[in-house]
């Protein structure tokens, strides 16, 4: 059942574009991003009043904003679901939702330091100053009647959202649930903000598929969060939550999720043991190494920057500035790491945010020289489907 709260405003003609997730768009800014590669998913490195900025410069310029919250079940279901991984990848903000993420990226020396889970950002944005001005947002999915309720909650304690509507799918498939009856009704709804409450596969599945056909800018899976906000599940204590328990009070207050996080918890055992325990030790082999030299040749068809010594986060700035100018260029861009000893976290980052901007125009980021040692490098940091392209 569909349900507006308040009359749809018109809103001007929407432009087409292609509904392959590889086009979802690419923030212009997307290198200046402050992100890091996390065992195969991007986590951006922000606290949430550069959150907050983020959403109202979106809002304002009315541009598609994708933002993902990956959680040990996300990074988890990213090894095995390519699609699912792609969502991350092609997201324009991902925030680290979940303790364990953080832990690892400590464990790492990675500066992700904050966890931001959607629950929170939720409730951040309920406040009255939260943003710039008043938000609209529209709410899609939960069990019956709960986007209802919290639609009429949020717009009798006139905060800082505005709900102008909410759709209970049911159950169906992803095109069942993408129809134009529902993508008209949410578009007209003049919405800021569509919050989808499904599950995190198929939510993350439903936003690339209609990426082009959504008009609300800032678009996010808020998960459980509508059962936190009706009241049906209570939240875990703070205490809980910044101590990373807060798994034990979902499965007392949902014991059906035991067989999720003994599922994941075992995953996430194996990566530390195979991936972050190893990686550990290089990291701390390669602070000896701190030279890194850029060299770009050109052809009429393509780009290639080789990448000499150690790709590392003190030279990223001198990177980013070669690798614009690199995209500027339109052609094909290739990165020669025949020489490169080693390419950390920030780098990976790096790499996943040019790929993004060379997928948002039908391109492919291409590596040459892969040598075994570096190969290692991109497995142990769960990126080697980078490699899926070499020349």
């Amino acid at each position: 059942m569909l349900k507006t709260l308040r009359p749809p405003a018109v809103s001007a003609d929407f432009p087409e574009q292609s509904a392959d997730p590889q086009s979802a768009s690419a923030s212009p800014d997307d290198l200046s991003r402050h992100v890091f590669g996390l065992l195969g998913i991007p986590v951006d490195a922000l606290d949430f009043p550069s959150l907050l900025r983020s959403m109202d410069l979106a809002t304002n310029a009315g541009s598609a904003f994708l933002i993902s919250t990956p959680n040990v079940n996300f990074l988890v279901k990213s090894q095995i679901n390519g699609t699912f991984r792609e969502s991350m990848l092609l997201s324009d903000l991902c925030l680290a939702d979940g303790m364990p993420l953080i832990w690892i990226a400590k464990l790492l020396r990675i500066p992700i330091h904050e966890r931001i889970a959607g629950s929170d950002l939720f409730g951040r944005l309920k406040s009255a100053n939260a943003t710039s001005r008043r938000l609209r947002v529209f709410l899609l999915g939960g069990a019956e009647g709960l986007a209802a309720a919290v639609g009429a909650r949020l717009n009798a304690e006139k905060g800082g959202l505005e709900c102008v509507g909410v759709f209970n799918p049911g159950f169906g498939t992803i095109e069942e649930m993408s129809s134009p009856k529902i993508i008209e009704e949410i578009n007209a709804s003049n919405a800021d903000l569509i919050a989808v409450f499904f599950g995190a596969e198929k939510a993350q599945a439903w936003l690339l598929h209609n990426h082009w056909r959504l008009r609300p800018p800032i678009r996010a899976q808020f998960g459980a969060t509508i059962n936190f906000e009706a009241g049906t599940v209570r939240r875990a204590p703070p205490m809980l939550r910044s101590t990373g328990f807060e798994w034990l009070w979902r499965i007392k207050e949902e014991p059906y999720l035991w067989r999720r996080y003994w599922s994941d918890g075992k995953a996430l055992l194996a990566m530390l043991v195979t991936c972050v325990l190893p990686l550990m030790l290089s990291e701390r082999r390669a602070r000896a190494l701190n030279k890194l030299s850029i060299a770009r040749s050109e052809d009429h068809g393509s780009v290639t920057l080789a990448l000499s010594g150690a790709a590392v986060a003190e030279h990223v700035d001198r990177a980013i500035e070669q690798l614009r100018d690199a995209l500027d260029s339109g052609k094909r861009m290739i990165l020669d790491v025949s020489n490169t000893q080693y390419i950390d976290a920030r780098f990976f980052g790096l790499f996943l945010m040019v790929r993004k901007q060379l997928a948002s125009r039908g391109q492919k980021l291409l590596f040459t020289g892969v040598s075994a040692g570096l190969r290692r490098i991109f497995r142990l940091n769960r990126f080697e489907f980078l490699l899926s392209q070499e020349v």
